[in-house]
This record gives C-alpha cells, sequence and structure tokens, in this order.
C-alpha cells in the first residue's frame, strides 16, 4: 500500500493524538478513578473501532487495485490484439512465437505462431542480419542490427515494415493508402516537350507552296494522332514547332514505345529525296514550369545536335535517348556556315591571341582542323597557336611533313606554354571534340574566358556549356569539312599553301575513309576547293601508308574474330596482349570490309593499361548508342570507349548492352 495512504489513520499525528487522550485520562482518573475508567474504556472502544475501520479500507483498498489490475491487464492484451497495426515476436532461428490479431489478419490465416519468417516476409529477412550472410552475432558486436524500414507487398496491399532485432519485433503497418497518393502524385507530375520537324527545309527543297503545306499538314496529322494515342496535350507552336504537355504516366508510355513516332514520320515520307525527321526534347521532375521549360528546350538542343531522328528525355539526373539511327540530314544550305564564319571573324579581331586545341590523342582530322583556323586568325594578323603535346603514333607521318614548314611547326606550342600565354582576352576554339574532359587540357576550358567549339560529332550529355560560339554539324563528315567551308566565308581572298590544304584533305580522306562513308554534296564540294588550291593527294596517300608490320598484327587479331547476332563481328584479343588505341581502330574498320557484316567491335588491352574498345558500323546499327551505354561515345558509326578491368569484363558488359538494345528496340535499323 502506498506510505500516503498508511499516514491516512496511524500517522504520528494520530499517534500523538491517542497519547494525549492517555494523559487527559490519566489526570481525570486522579480526580475521579470512575470517570477515568469510563473514558479509558471509551477510548479502548474507539481505538479498537478505527482499527477495524482501517483493516476493512485495506482489505478493500487491496480488493479494488486487483480487480483494477485484471480489468487493466485484460484491456491492455485486447488493445495490443486490437491495434491497426501488425506485431509479431520472433524467435532468434526467426521463427513466429506472438503474433496479434491483426498481423493474422494481414497473412490471411489464424495464427502465426511456429511460421518461418522467411516464408512469410522474404524481403525482410536480409534486414534481421544487417546484410545478408552477416551472422547475427557478428552483426551485433558490429553494430549492424539497428532499427530498419522496409516497403513490402502482401497479398497487393503495401506494408512499412518496422524491424526492431535488438528485441526480435516486427511491426507492419498498412501504407496502401500511401503509395498509391504517392503513385497517383509522381504519375501526375508535368513533363514539358517540344516536337520539331528537324530538316524541313532540306526534305522540301524544290517543293512549291502548295506541295510544302500539303507535306506539313501529313506530318502533323500523324503527330497529332500519337499525341491523342498517348494521352498528350499538343499545341502548335509554328509550321515546324510543337509544344508539349503531358504527365509521367503518359511519358513512361512514351519511352516504352521508344517513341514510334520518330519511325512512323520518317517511312512515311520515305519517297522523299530526303525523309522528313522529327526530334523531341522531353523534360520531367523539375521544381517549376520555368525550369522545365528551359530543361526541355535543352534536350531538343542535344536531340539535334546530335544529329536530329531522336528523343532527349531530361529526367532529375537521367538523360535517355531514343532513335537515332539514321545519319544526320546533310544540310544543303550554306547559310549556317556564313554566320558562323561572320562570328568567328570579329571573335578573332577583338581576341589578343587565339588558341586551338584538340582532343587528347589528336587524330589527322583534329590537326588539320586546327592549321585552318590558324591560317583564318593569321589572315587577320592575329597571334594564334595549336595546343599539343607529343604527337601520337596516328599523326606521326603528318607531323613529319609539318616539320618541313618551319614558320607552321614553330605555332605548335605545350600545354604549359598555352597556360602561361592565355590572358583574359585569348580566344580557345576547341576542334573535334565537345568534351572539356576530353580536350589536350581540361584547365584551358576552365580559365578562358570566351570558347568556340567546331565538331561534327554527335552530342553527349558532357558539353562545353560556356562556348559563346558552337558549330556543331553532326552530318558533317570531319572537323576539316566544316573548317573548309568557314575558310571559304571568313575572308574574301584566303589563301592556304598546298601543305595546309593538303593537311584539311587529309582530315576529310581519313574520317570518311577515303570518301566511301559519311560523305555528302558538301563533303565533295569542300574536298573540291582544297584540290583547286593545291591540295596533294600523293601526299596523303604516303601519309596514310600502312606499316607492314602493323598490317600483319592486324592480321593476327583478325584471325579470333566471330560473328554475334548474324551480323556483328567482334574480336577480344588474348589476356596480357597490348596493343595501340590505332591498331584497335584500324582493325575495327578493316573487319567493316567483310562479308555480311553489318557492324565491328574490336577489344584489347591498350599499353597504358585500360581496355579500350573501338566499334565501326555501315549506318544500319547506331554504334554509339552502344558505347554511351559503356561511358563512352562518338558517331552513328564511329565510336569508342576506354574502360577499366580486363578484356574479359569489357566483352561480358558490351554483350550485356547488347542484348539489352536487341530486347528494347533491335540492333539494326
Amino acid at each position: 500500500m502506498p506510505k500516503f495512504l498508511q499516514r491516512r489513520w496511524h500517522g504520528y499525528h494520530t499517534v500523538w493524538a491517542f497519547m494525549l487522550l492517555l494523559v487527559l485520562i490519566i489526570i481525570v482518573s486522579i480526580y475521579n478513578w470512575v470517570l477515568g475508567v469510563t473514558s479509558l474504556f471509551l477510548a479502548g472502544t474507539l481505538c479498537f473501532s478505527m482499527l477495524q475501520a482501517e483493516l476493512a479500507f485495506r482489505r478493500n483498498l487491496v480488493e479494488y487495485i486487483n480487480g483494477l489490475s485484471f480489468r487493466i491487464k485484460r484491456v491492455e492484451g485486447e488493445a495490443v490484439s486490437m491495434l491497426p497495426l501488425g506485431i509479431i515476436l520472433y524467435s532468434e532461428d526467426r521463427t513466429v512465437e506472438w503474433n496479434n490479431r491483426n498481423a493474422s489478419d494481414i497473412f490471411s490465416r489464424k495464427s502465426l505462431v511456429g511460421e518461418e519468417l522467411q516464408e512469410l516476409l522474404p524481403d525482410v529477412v536480409p534486414a534481421l542480419t544487417g546484410s545478408g550472410p552477416v551472422k547475427r552475432e557478428i552483426a551485433k558486436d558490429i553494430g549492424i542490427l539497428k532499427d530498419v524500414r522496409q516497403e513490402i507487398t502482401v497479398d497487393d496491399r503495401y506494408y512499412q515494415a518496422v524491424i526492431i532485432p535488438s528485441e526480435r519485433m516486427l511491426y507492419l503497418y498498412d501504407i496502401t493508402e500511401l503509395v498509391v497518393l504517392r503513385e497517383r502524385y509522381e504519375e501526375e507530375k508535368l513533363a514539358i516537350g517540344i516536337v520539331m520537324m528537324d530538316n524541313l527545309d532540306e526534305a522540301a527543297q524544290g517543293m512549291d507552296d502548295q506541295q510544302r503545306t500539303s507535306l506539313i499538314a501529313k506530318v502533323a496529322s500523324e503527330i497529332t494522332e500519337w499525341s491523342k494515342q498517348f494521352e498528350v496535350y499538343l499545341r502548335r507552336l509554328s509550321s515546324e514547332r510543337y509544344l508539349m504537355l503531358l504527365n509521367h504516366r503518359s511519358l513512361q508510355a512514351l519511352e516504352e514505345s521508344r517513341f514510334v513516332i520518330l519511325d512512323e514520320v520518317r517511312e512515311m515520307t520515305a519517297d522523299l529525296k530526303v525523309p522528313m525527321t522529327l526530334s523531341i526534347g522531353l523534360a520531367y521532375g523539375a521544381e517549376s514550369a520555368s525550369e522545365l521549360g528551359a530543361l526541355a528546350q535543352s534536350s531538343l538542343d542535344m536531340a539535334l545536335g546530335r544529329g536530329g531522328d531522336q528523343a532527349a528525355v531530361k529526367a532529375g539526373q537521367r538523360l535517355s535517348f531514343y532513335g537515332g539511327k539514321s545519319n544526320a540530314a546533310e544540310k544543303r544550305t550554306r547559310v549556317r556556315a556564313r554566320v558562323i564564319a561572320h562570328a568567328l571573324r570579329d571573335l578573332m579581331q577583338e581576341s589578343d591571341k587565339v588558341l586551338i586545341m584538340g582532343h587528347r590523342n589528336p587524330d589527322i582530322d583534329a590537326v588539320g582542323a586546327a592549321i585552318g583556323l590558324l591560317k583564318a586568325a593569321q589572315m587577320y594578323n592575329v597571334e594564334a597557336s595549336i595546343v599539343m603535346e607529343t604527337p601520337n603514333p596516328s599523326i606521326t607521318r603528318m607531323m613529319e611533313q609539318i616539320k618541313r614548314d618551319e614558320d607552321l611547326y614553330k605555332t605548335f606550342i605545350t600545354t604549359e606554354q598555352a597556360l602561361q600565354v592565355m590572358t583574359e582576352h585569348t580566344l580557345l576554339i576547341v576542334v573535334d571534340t565537345h568534351k572539356a574532359s576530353m580536350t589536350m587540357e581540361p584547365r584551358l576550358v576552365q580559365y578562358a574566358s570566351r570558347i568556340v567549339v567546331v565538331d561534327h560529332h554527335r552530342r553527349g550529355e558532357e558539353f562545353i556549356n560556356e562556348a559563346v560560339l558552337v558549330y556543331l554539324e553532326p552530318y558533317a563528315s570531319s572537323t576539316c569539312e566544316l573548317v573548309t567551308e568557314l575558310l571559304q566565308y571568313i575572308h574574301d581572298k584566303i589563301k592556304l599553301s598546298p601543305l595546309e590544304a593538303t593537311m584539311l584533305l587529309a582530315g576529310i580522306t581519313v574520317d570518311t575513309k577515303h570518301f566511301a562513308l559519311h560523305t555528302g554534296s558538301r563533303t565533295f564540294e569542300a574536298a573540291g576547293f582544297l584540290r583547286r588550291i593545291g591540295a596533294d593527294t600523293i601526299l596523303i596517300q604516303r601519309m596514310l601508308k600502312e606499316d607492314l608490320q602493323e598490317y600483319i598484327s592486324k592480321a593476327e587479331i583478325i584471325k579470333h574474330a566471330r560473328m554475334v547476332y548474324d551480323h556483328i563481328a567482334l574480336v577480344v584479343t588474348a589476356p596480357g596482349m597490348k596493343i595501340p588505341q590505332l591498331l584497335i581502330a584500324q582493325t575495327a574498320d578493316t573487319l567493316l570490309g567483310m562479308t555480311n557484316v553489318v557492324a565491328s567491335f574490336v577489344i584489347s588491352e591498350r599499353p597504358d593499361g585500360l581496355i579500350g574498345i573501338s566499334a565501326r558500323s555501315l549506318g544500319r546499327m547506331n554504334v554509339q548508342v552502344v558505347m554511351e551505354k559503356l561511358g563512352g561515345g562518338g558517331h552513328l558509326s564511329n565510336a569508342a570507349v576506354q574502360l577499366e578491368g580486363t578484356s574479359k569484363e569489357a566483352e561480358a558488359r558490351l554483350l550485356e548492352v547488347l542484348a539489352e538494345i536487341e530486347a528494347k528496340e533491335g540492333l539494326f535499323e
């Protein structure tokens, strides 16, 4: 009994009261013993009555407390049993020892006692031991066993499982409504897109107004039907551009369909000399509509920069591409080349010096383009230099020819020299790449206040966004082709020495595989211009001659080729066999000349320890997409990647990517 109840009757104040009463009785007895005896009798009776009352109170109190405790325990058990959440207690061997009624209802059973958690909740069991294979005792010692929260599904309903390993207890909260609301919220999130007819001028060239209008209406009708099928709101912005408003659910459906509208429009206009193609830019996941709009435009720019005829989807940190199976349509008008040339001329004249830089391990195309732009700067008496480190084997013969021209050779400087001479007013021109990480010296890109990019590769996710002028045309055969066109507009009387013209023509020759691939009418026009001003084709042949030993080495590599997917030649060199990147690329090129080969992949260890993969195709297969999934990039028919690890691991990753693409959309166009 609590002490405050005990003090209620026989505390110190009660004892002192009876002692005082006893003293009074003694005093009364001295004067009148009869009255004293009577008082003593009455006091004893009172004391006895009070004692009996106290004992009765204590009995009643104990009975009350016992009854109340029983009721509380019964209600407590009933409350735990009826709680709107499942509670499971399990043993050390993860067998259910006790469960409340709600837990039984969750699994539609009368009782779960004796059931194995592995059978009831297979997704939860790994969390009970931290990382699965870790033993319980070890996990507890190193502090792995902590309260864990995990979402699970039982009979189409969602539950939040709260696991307390230290108590061997598991709670199950029904969160089905929350999950449904969350999924609905995600599905109804806004996405914005832009659809553009990316080659309308080229496709409609030669048509009169009526035919052009008919073509636009035909394509517009197809786009409208497609938008209705996928519940997309479509608003026409101009004759060749549309705004798309859709939710995430529709966006997912579009991605699952692999943006079939791209193929439908191309096939529908296949009878044209240049089939009509679309480019689509979509954005999802931004906080505001204005940010979504900017991301959608950026995605469209990305799709156009990669050659068009594809869709680019920016969803948070994820950037996905769909389509891109056709080569970029050649722009038959040179308006853009003239505009870029005049803008570049103004930038050169406003600069104190011009630095021209290509990618690491530069090839003939990068060096040739750099020489062409160097000449353009010199025509306006602007100091210009080409940034290059030690030449690699692929341009050895080219550099030997350049060394014979002392004035040209002394314009080549190292990256350290470039960093020293760079000022606030220096113009940096990046050629044959648009990725800062792939340039000869990324620090130059970081420090430069004005940057120009001239490139012919399909645009990747990484891009030099700080560039004040970008001339990126994936339709072009080479950067040298683009530079040759710029030279014709950048100065009225451009003068190139035979050696300089030869270097530019050599870049075009190499990238087109002697005018066999990626060639358009403008490619031959550029080559014709260079030939007229003195380009030496015999010198080009001497520079491109193959070494006999390299040819034998290439033949040895090709001996190990095998066919996959019927039309893909795959070579994986033996472990420990180190081959220069140039020879890997040349082997891939050679394999394309074999019968029934549509694409080729060559995998080998390089002298620097990395694994190099060179991919080539004849246009029916987009090898750029394959290499991008492995972390590389390139062109539709010419791409590469460098990986860490072994050749076997690289082969396994490549085959996995090929299988994924084949399952989703097919490898061949």
